[in-house]
């Protein structure tokens, strides 16, 4: 059976998704397993991605993953390269605005304008409104939820064309950004961020036999230096690591906290 491979989430620049093609070329030759990569830009929703039966490795957000009821094939996770990721597989939210706003502070932008991804995105959505429990009291919290705006990029655009005050960046999009389109992240500056949490994983199908999934996983965590240098040096990816399933456990409770504390939910 042929599957399909897929890096829309991470996929940020042209030079970037070459990487993520060559990457996924490798795989498919070391394993023996057939991917065929295939695009699925915006806006085709995720959802459909994540649905499909010949999925053989795609980037799944966290939130979805808790929450889907037959649980895709964990295969493993990136351990971003930069030193604020600490060597483990994990991210964060920055809530980003125009370098030349006058906001110093995530608290400076309250009473303005918020800008959000798509209702089931961990970094776009519910971290954002998790984070924000710490500012209750402040009110109010922001005049307007601005969204869904559904990706990263038009989340920048809103920034920058002053559509929004503020809006969430999944933090390895953005340190892909900074080292592949200088242009627009020199325009952009971060005010806080959320805490640390683990990153977007990629998975299988769970319609993908055992056998399949193992020769994937194997090969994505045996990835090193020598062997993927130029394409994990593009990707900012310092190696692959094992996902735990129940470490994506905490964003329903984050988002039921959310819920629980009076965060608005757009």
């Amino acid at each position: 059976m042929s599957l399909v491979a897929n890096a829309r989430m991470y996929a940020v620049t042209p030079a970037v998704a070459a990487a993520w093609r060559a990457l996924f070329d490798r795989v498919a030759r070391d394993s023996g397993v057939p991917l065929a990569y295939i695009d699925h830009a915006a806006p085709a929703p995720l959802d459909s991605l994540w649905a499909r039966d010949d999925l053989g490795a795609a980037f799944m957000c966290g939130y979805p993953f808790a929450m889907a009821a037959c649980k895709p094939r964990l295969l493993a996770a990136p351990v971003p390269s930069p030193s604020r990721y600490g060597g483990r597989p994990q991210y964060c939210t920055d809530f980003i605005v125009r370098a030349d706003s006058h906001f110093a502070r995530l608290a400076d932008t309250f009473g303005g304008r918020i800008g959000w991804t798509v209702a089931h995105s961990q970094s776009g959505y519910n971290a954002v409104r998790h984070h924000l429990l710490a500012h209750q009291g402040a009110e109010p919290l922001y005049r307007n939820w601005i969204g869904p705006l559904v990706t990263p990029r038009r989340v920048i655009d809103a920034v920058l064309a002053g559509e929004i005050d503020v809006g969430p960046l999944d933090s390895y999009v953005h340190d892909l950004l900074r080292r592949h389109d200088r242009a627009t992240t020199s325009r952009l500056r971060v005010v806080e961020s959320t805490a640390m949490t683990p990153i977007p994983p990629l998975i299988a199908s769970p319609w993908v036999d055992d056998e399949t999934a193992l020769r994937v996983r194997e090969t994505l965590l045996a990835c090193d230096g020598e062997k993927m240098r130029a394409a994990l040096d593009t990707l900012l990816i310092s190696r692959f690591a094992e996902a735990d399933a129940s470490a994506y456990d905490l964003y329903p409770r984050w988002a039921r906290e959310a819920d629980a504390g009076g965060v608005p939910a757009p």
